[in-house]
């Protein structure tokens, strides 16, 4: 479960994030929806433990991201904006480094990696360098590295993007698998489809703040819109949003 509350980041006179509170529970998809520069990814970094907020807290199972870092992070699957992978090394030795770091035994590691490889379709690259790679190969890459060491929780920001069709509906088929296993989802898309198929709740943010959350359909009906993606742009309003 993860918890944000009341958490606000400025940078010099940009509020990126201004109050904002949510909470992502086990067992349930939650999407943070918002346009470029609403402060999606200032909340991510914070939630990852990247940044400090300067007000408000993030709690991950009941851990303080602030004074439990390291056992917060371990609670945490993290696909980021960018991906960072090591250009030099194969996709499989990305994955075993980053389960090696998480503390995932080789043996157990090495078979983990083999259950990723067929469901995200990374047989003809798995043991090339990932220097080189498309974006939709980085992803995939870094998406097996973030469930590695099966976390409770899993962040994904904007994670179908540069993937083609097959690898979108295996990676909604897996989101789905982890919503089954109890797990904790948060993710960020702009597809409005893909929020409507996969979340149960939504959280709706524009300069910075939350304005509706619930379910698609009470987002909906707060917007005083039948389609959701008329529903988005009626509550983020067209103004210009902060970075």
């Amino acid at each position: 479960m993860i918890e944000i509350d009341g958490i606000s980041k400025t940078f010099g006179e940009t509020r990126a994030v201004d109050a904002l509170t949510l909470e992502a529970r086990d067992g349930q998809v939650t999407g943070l929806l918002g346009p470029n520069g609403a402060g999606k990814t200032t909340a991510f970094r914070i939630l990852y433990g990247l940044m400090r907020p300067d007000t408000g807290s993030v709690r991950v199972d009941g851990l303080d991201i602030a004074t439990d870092r390291a056992a917060a992070q371990s609670q945490l699957g993290a696909l980021p904006d960018t991906h960072g992978l090591y250009p030099r090394l194969t996709a499989r030795e990305n994955i075993l480094y980053f389960a090696h770091l998480q503390g995932v035994s080789r043996p157990e590691a090495l078979r983990r990696v083999e259950t990723y490889v067929p469901v995200l379709d990374m047989a003809e690259i798995v043991d090339r360098r990932t220097e080189g790679f498309s974006h939709g190969e980085r992803t995939k890459t870094a998406l097996a590295r973030a469930l590695v060491h099966q976390p409770q929780n899993i962040i994904l920001d904007e994670p179908t993007n540069g993937l083609d069709v097959m690898s979108v509906r295996a990676l909604r088929e897996m989101i789905r698998r982890l919503r089954g296993e109890g797990r904790c989802v948060l993710f960020s898309s702009h597809v409005m489809q893909e929020v409507s198929a996969l979340c149960d709740r939504i959280v709706v943010i524009s300069n910075g703040r939350s304005v509706a959350s619930g379910t698609p359909d009470q987002v909906r009906e707060q917007a005083g819109r039948e389609d959701l993606e008329d529903a988005f742009v009626e509550l983020t309003g067209s103004k210009a949003e902060r970075a």
